[in-house]
């Protein structure tokens, strides 16, 4: 199932990534698979007073379509990015998201890819809060 049958609503938004080599500081295990469930940092934040925030990509397959479960992921490509927060998505992150936001998919305190928004979906329309998201289940 994917995340939009799942949480009944769209993407909030859609980034262009790379993953960066072994060479780079990357992923040692090779690369992920569909659902992955990475953090998200922003490009400039330092994490280690802000943390990380629950945004997990959805990654596409070159036509656009979603890359099938149980499939490793291209290094490069494009995914769509789901807040896990509610709250955070109407308090945090509809301030800070926009085109050419650059950010990094995390594994714990380590960058494991680049990423630059490319286009705003839902963000600014999907659940808001708690309620707002049990509702629309």
């Amino acid at each position: 199932m994917n995340y939009a049958e799942l949480r009944k609503h769209p993407a909030d938004f859609e980034v262009c990534y790379r993953f960066f080599s072994r060479e780079e500081g990357g992923r040692v295990s090779g690369p992920p698979f569909q659902h992955y469930r990475c953090d998200w940092a922003y490009d400039g934040d330092d994490t280690g007073k802000t943390g990380v925030y629950m945004i997990h990509p959805e990654f596409l397959a070159e036509d656009g379509s979603i890359q099938p479960k149980g499939v490793a992921v291209p290094r490069s490509g494009k995914a769509t990015m789901w807040i896990l927060s509610p709250e955070m998505r109407s308090k945090f992150h509809c301030a800070r998201i926009r085109p050419d936001v650059r950010g990094f998919f995390m594994e714990g305190s380590r960058r494991v890819a680049e990423a630059v928004v490319s286009r705003i979906m839902g963000l600014h329309t999907n659940p808001k809060s708690k309620s707002d998201a049990d509702t629309a289940v």
